[in-house]
C-alpha cells in the first residue's frame, strides 16, 4: 500500500463559479465548477489516483485492490467507504436543504445519510449562509412557509468570515450562500432533499426538483444544538469523522496508525510527503498503518480520519 494523490471529480452545477479553476489548481474545460470531490468513492463522482501502480484507477478500486486494512480498525467498521471531502464555491445562492439520517435514507435511498462540516475557506465581505431554525416550529408551520415562500423568515442567518466552522447533523435545515467557498467532509453520500430554490430554472429550462415530502419527514424542526468545545486546530468530531487544521511549519509528523487512514487536503502553500507533492487545492489518500509522515514544505491542511 502506498500513498495515492487524487484528481478530484468535479461538478458544474449552476450556482458555480471560477475560484477552484483560478486558484486551486483544478484543470477543465467546464465553464464553471461549483464542486471539487477530491476524495470519493461515490459513484456519483469518484477521485482518481494520478500516481504509482494505480495510475488512473478509481479510488475505489485501488481501496478494493489494497484491501479493508488501508481503512483502519474505525473504517473497517462501515460497511462503506466513510468519508467524501470537497471543495465547494457557491458564486451564487446554493438552494435551501436538508440530509436524512441513516435510518431514514438507508430504507428510502438505499444509502447512508448525510452529516457534515463546513470549514470556511475563503468568502467575500458580508456572506451569510443558513443554518437550522431561529426557534422551534410545528411541521405545519414548516409546510405552510414552504408553499408560500417564507421559509427563510424562520432560518437561523449567519453572517461568516474566513475560518468558521460549522457541523452540520442530519437533519439540520441549511444553505450557503453566495461568496463563500468551503471544505466540506460528510459521510459518503449524496442523497439531498431541496425545500425551495428560489424559483431558479436548470440547465434543461425548467425548475429543479424540490423533494418536500421528504424533506418534511427528515428535518429536525428546532435550533441547532451548540457545538463542544474542541481542543485547538479540531474542527469536528464525532461518529462518523474527526478533522483537524495545521500547518506544516508546525507541524512536521504526524503517525498514520492502524486505527484509520488519513485524507490530507492542502489549503495553501505546497508540501511534499511519502514520493508527492500537494499545492493548493491537491488531496492525498493516507492508508491506515503507514506510520510516520514527514512533512518537508509550508503549507495548510486540512486531515480528515474515522
Amino acid at each position: 500500500m502506498y500513498t495515492l494523490k487524487l484528481k478530484p471529480a468535479l461538478k458544474d452545477y449552476l450556482w458555480g463559479g471560477r475560484r477552484l479553476v483560478n486558484e486551486y489548481n483544478i484543470n477543465t474545460d467546464l465553464e464553471k465548477v461549483a464542486e471539487a470531490w477530491v476524495l470519493s468513492t461515490h459513484k456519483d463522482g469518484p477521485s482518481v489516483v494520478l500516481n504509482g501502480e494505480y495510475e488512473g484507477k478509481t479510488l475505489a478500486e485501488a481501496v478494493d485492490a489494497f484491501g479493508a486494512d488501508c481503512l483502519g480498525e474505525n473504517g473497517k467498521k462501515i460497511s462503506y467507504f466513510p468519508i467524501l471531502v470537497k471543495l465547494i464555491d457557491a458564486k451564487d445562492d446554493l438552494s435551501v436543504q436538508v440530509h436524512p439520517n441513516d435510518e431514514y435514507a438507508l430504507r428510502v435511498e438505499g444509502e447512508y445519510g448525510k452529516t457534515e462540516m463546513w470549514y470556511v475557506v475563503d468568502c467575500e465581505p458580508g456572506a451569510t449562509l443558513y443554518y437550522g431554525f431561529k426557534h422551534n416550529i410545528t411541521k405545519d408551520e414548516f409546510c405552510k412557509r414552504i408553499k408560500d415562500n417564507t421559509i427563510t423568515d424562520v432560518l437561523n442567518k449567519v453572517s461568516v468570515k474566513k475560518g468558521d466552522v460549522f457541523f452540520m447533523q442530519a437533519g439540520t435545515i441549511h444553505a450557503i450562500g453566495s461568496g463563500i467557498l468551503i471544505a466540506e467532509i460528510q459521510q459518503n453520500s449524496n442523497t439531498t432533499y431541496r425545500v425551495s430554490d428560489y424559483g431558479r430554472l436548470g440547465a434543461d429550462g425548467k425548475p429543479r426538483p424540490l423533494h418536500i415530502e421528504k424533506a418534511v419527514e427528515v428535518t429536525n424542526l428546532t435550533p441547532p444544538p451548540e457545538y463542544k468545545n474542541l481542543p485547538k486546530n479540531v474542527l469536528a468530531e464525532c461518529d462518523y469523522f474527526k478533522v483537524k487544521i495545521f500547518s506544516t511549519k508546525d507541524v512536521r509528523k504526524i503517525v498514520v496508525d492502524d486505527s484509520s487512514f488519513s485524507s490530507l487536503l492542502c489549503l495553501e502553500g505546497e508540501v511534499s510527503f511519502d514520493g508527492i507533492t500537494l499545492t493548493k487545492g491537491e488531496s492525498a489518500f493516507i492508508p491506515a498503518n503507514k506510520g510516520e509522515i514527514t512533512f518537508s514544505g509550508d503549507a495548510t491542511i486540512i486531515e480528515s480520519r474515522v
